[in-house]
């Protein structure tokens, strides 16, 4: 391929409306006087210091019998060179990177980092944040649950992850061991049929010596939850992207359930879509696992099955309630599994799928 001849050094407009005043015997002051503009503006026009606006284009060509496109071409070549000139500003590259990769202002309203002036400055404090810069592969090893061949996570998911570890990494607990995870969960579960118990979920889990952080997602990072080690200790942390009951429950004991694999890997679960329904349906071994062993210990799969054969296909709001009781479970959570079974439809008795934030509203962080 030919690439287009391009001049040793910048040619100023200037020099070229010499050339054509000299053509023409014109000096600057007849073209002032023909312009009716000063002389001091055509000699800064001459001389560069001065650049060429589309209204004085428009009188140059009128003036010589040219195009003003060919003036002002003249002009943007000529500043387009310079600047190239200078070299690249290697900065605004960097700091497009990082904002391409990491929703910065987000971040920075939240206090995880600040937004320095300097790229390199810029680029240490989201460095010092992930644990790795930006581009390079060395991401956390971590199971996404979206699929079977466990993506990499984004750095924005990366950075809810390392952020989450600092959180968790100031909370104290009492010492664990796999034995606790029968009494971890049968403990819980005391606390899953008033919504108001999940205020004492968190103690319950450092009890036995398990961290739990709530941290608000960042913006198109479509996570729920995570398990994961730090410093030989299990912690569990959950988004709270959807505030609904059988959501806090089931991600929470989703994440409690990785514990048992007894990998010290960190598991990143996305376990719905943004319509509510169940994420990926490509799972591996892992996210079966900890599916099942959720919805079992939520609703005992032989009662659920008895309630389920017995009711359908109608499951009525009174009829919810009444097995909820019996089970010791908030009634939004049996209808959430009713509804991942596809049993009953999403958007049918919503009023039963209560908030919780409201009463974690002292321990979730931004």
């Amino acid at each position: 391929m030919t690439e287009a001849l391009r001049p040793a050094r910048p040619v100023p407009p200037g020099r070229i409306l010499k050339q054509e005043l000299e053509a023409r015997g014109w000096s600057q002051k007849d073209l002032a006087a023909i312009l009716g503009r000063p002389e001091q503006m055509v000699s800064e026009i001459i001389n560069g210091s001065k650049q060429i606006t589309p209204d004085t284009s428009l009188e140059l060509a009128q003036a010589l019998g040219s195009s003003a496109e060919f003036w002002l071409n003249l002009e943007s070549n000529y500043r387009l060179q310079m600047a190239q000139r200078k070299g690249v500003d290697d900065g605004i590259a960097k700091r497009s990177q990082l904002y391409a990769a990491l929703p910065l202002r987000a971040m920075a309203r939240r206090r995880w980092l600040v937004l320095r002036e300097s790229p390199d400055e810029l680029e240490q404090e989201v460095t010092s944040l992930l644990g790795v810069p930006v581009g390079s592969n060395a991401m956390l090893p971590a199971r996404m649950r979206s699929s079977t061949a466990r993506e990499p996570l984004t750095y924005a998911q990366l950075a809810w992850l390392r952020r989450a570890e600092m959180l968790a990494a100031e909370q104290k607990t009492g010492p664990w061991s796999p034995e606790h995870l029968e009494s971890l969960v049968a403990q819980l579960l005391t606390l899953a049929q008033r919504a108001e118990d999940v205020a004492q979920v968190q103690a319950v889990l450092a009890h036995w010596g398990v961290r739990c952080v709530l941290l608000r997602p960042l913006e198109k990072t479509y996570l729920d939850g995570a398990a994961f080690w730090l410093d030989q200790r299990p912690v569990v942390a959950l988004t709270m992207r959807y505030d609904r009951i059988d959501s806090f429950w089931f991600t929470l004991l989703h994440e409690v359930a990785h514990l048992a694999e007894g990998e010290t890997v960190a598991f990143v679960d996305q376990l719905e879509n943004s319509d509510g329904n169940a994420g990926a349906t490509e799972l591996d071994n892992h996210e079966i696992t900890a599916n099942r062993l959720a919805a079992d210990w939520l609703v005992p799969p032989a009662a659920f099955q008895q309630f389920v054969t017995a009711t359908q296909p109608y499951f009525s709001k009174a009829g919810i309630e009444a097995f909820a009781a019996g089970q010791g479970r908030h009634p939004g959570i049996v209808l959430g599994r009713l509804q991942r079974e596809s049993l009953v439809p999403w958007k049918n008795l919503r009023s039963l799928l209560v908030k919780v934030s409201p009463y974690l509203r002292d321990t979730i962080s931004d």
